[in-house]
C-alpha cells in the first residue's frame, strides 16, 4: 500500500518529520507493526536490534604491576524499549558498524580499570569475578548510549612470555606430577599383585584340574573294569529281553490270527445259520398260511354248494308230507307254519352237513364233502 510502511522483526522503523510523545524525541519509534508514513512529510529509516559482537584484546597490568595480555568478547544489542532506541539511533543510525567499535573501547577501558585492582592469582583464578566487574562499570555507559549487554566472557590471559603464570602453576603442576607418579606406582603395585594373583589362581586351577582329572581317570578305569565283569550278565540280559520281545510278538501275532479267524469263518457261518433259520421260518409260515387260506376256500365252495341244494331238501321235504295223513286247522295258517317247518327243517339238515364235513375236513378226509349230496335226496331225519 502505498505509504504504508513495515519494519523487520529485528528492526526498529525511526519515521521523522513531526512531534511525538517522548519528550525531545526526533522521531517516532515503530517496533512489530507497520504504520503509515505520509510521502514527502516524513522520512523513514531503520535501526537494527539484532545481537552485535565486540572483541577486546587488551593489554593490562595488575595489581602487581605484571603486565597480562586478555582477551575477552562481548554480545550486546540496542534496546528493546523507545528510549534505547532514541538513544542507539542518534547515536549510530548512519554508521550502525559504529556501534561494536565503541562497545569494545568501552569495555577495554573498563577492563585495564578492573584487572589494575587485582592480582594476577586473584585474575586467572576468578574469571567470573573479574567479568562480572567490568559488565556492572560499564552497564551506565552503555545503557547511555542506548545498548545493552547480554555477556562477556573472558577468553585468554597471558603474560607475554614472563613465565609468572607459569610459575605460579609450577606448584600446582609438581604436586600433580607428585600426585600422578604416586598413582602410577600404585597402579604399577596394583598390576604387580595382580599379576601374582593371577600366577597364583592359574597355579590353583593347574592342581585342581590335575585332581579333577585323576577322579576322571579313576571313575573310566573303575567303570570300565565293571563293564568288562559285567559283559556276559548284559549279554544274557539283552537275551532275554529279545526272547521276551518275540514271545510277545508271537502272542500279539496269535490274537491277530485268532480275530481274522472269527472275521473270515466264525461269523460268516453263524450269519449263513441264522439266514438258514430265518428262510426254514418263513417257508413254514407261508406254508401254514397257504393252507388256511385253501381251507378257508373249501369251506366257501362248501357252503355255496349247500345253499344251492336247500330248495331240492325242502321239495323233499315236502313231497314226504304229501302222502302223509295231515290235517291243518287253522287253514292258511296252519299251511304257513308246516312251510316254515319244512324249511326250517332244511336249514337244520344243512347245518348238520357243513360241520360234518368240516369235521371230515379236519380229520384229513375229502375237503369237498359232497358225495352224501350228488343223489339230491336229504339225510333222514
Amino acid at each position: 500500500m502505498f505509504g504504508y510502511r513495515v519494519p523487520a522483526p529485528d528492526e526498529a522503523m525511526l519515521i521523522s518529520g513531526g512531534r511525538y510523545g517522548l519528550k525531545d524525541a526526533p522521531f517516532r519509534v515503530v517496533t512489530g507493526h507497520g504504520s503509515f508514513v505520509m510521502p514527502f512529510f516524513r522520512k523513514t529509516r531503520y535501526l537494527t536490534l539484532s545481537m552485535q559482537e565486540a572483541e577486546v584484546g587488551e593489554t593490562c597490568v595488575t595489581k602487581q604491576g605484571i603486565s597480562l595480555n586478555v582477551r575477552a568478547v562481548i554480545a550486546f544489542k540496542v534496546g528493546n524499549d523507545p528510549e534505547s532506541i532514541v538513544n542507539a539511533g542518534q547515536r549510530f543510525l548512519s554508521d550502525q558498524d559504529q556501534m561494536s567499535v565503541l562497545t569494545g573501547r568501552i569495555f577495554a577501558g573498563h577492563l585495564r580499570s578492573i584487572i589494575g585492582s587485582m592480582t594476577v592469582e586473584e585474575i586467572v583464578t576468578e574469571r567470573q569475578k573479574l567479568a562480572t566487574e567490568v559488565l556492572e562499570g560499564s552497564k551506565a555507559e552503555m545503557a547511555t548510549i542506548g545498548l545493552t549487554v547480554d555477556s562477556l566472557q573472558i577468553q585468554s590471559i597471558d603474560d607475554m612470555g614472563a613465565g609468572y603464570i607459569a610459575a605460579m602453576a609450577a606448584p600446582n603442576n609438581a604436586a600433580i606430577q607428585r600426585q600422578a607418579k604416586i598413582a602410577q606406582a600404585q597402579a604399577d603395585q596394583a598390576a604387580a599383585e595382580a599379576q601374582q594373583d593371577s600366577a597364583r589362581k592359574q597355579a590353583e586351577y593347574a592342581r585342581q584340574t590335575a585332581v579333577v582329572q585323576a577322579q576322571y581317570k579313576a571313575e573310566i578305569d573303575k567303570a570300565q573294569a565293571e563293564a568288562s565283569q559285567a559283559g556276559p550278565l548284559a549279554q544274557a540280559e539283552a537275551q532275554r529281553a529279545v526272547i521276551s520281545a518275540q514271545a510277545e510278538l508271537a502272542q500279539r501275532q496269535a490274537d491277530l490270527r485268532q480275530q481274522q479267524l472269527v472275521s473270515e469263518v466264525v461269523r460268516p457261518a453263524e450269519a449263513e445259520a441264522e439266514k438258514v433259520q430265518v428262510l426254514a421260518k418263513a417257508e413254514a409260515e407261508r406254508t401254514r398260511i397257504a393252507a388256511e387260506a385253501a381251507a378257508s376256500n373249501n369251506r366257501v365252495a362248501l357252503d355255496q354248494m349247500l345253499i344251492q341244494q336247500l330248495p331240492q331238501i325242502v321239495k323233499e321235504a315236502a313231497a314226504g308230507l304229501a302222502g302223509a295223513n295231515v290235517s291243518v286247522l287253522n287253514g292258511a295258517d296252519g299251511l304257513g307254519e308246516i312251510a316254515a317247518g319244512l324249511v326250517g327243517q332244511g336249514l337244520t339238515i344243512l347245518e348238520s352237513v357243513r360241520k360234518s364235513v368240516a369235521n371230515s375236513a379236519s380229520n384229513g378226509d375229502s375237503p369237498n364233502g359232497t358225495a352224501s349230496l350228488n343223489d339230491g335226496r336229504p339225510p333222514s331225519a
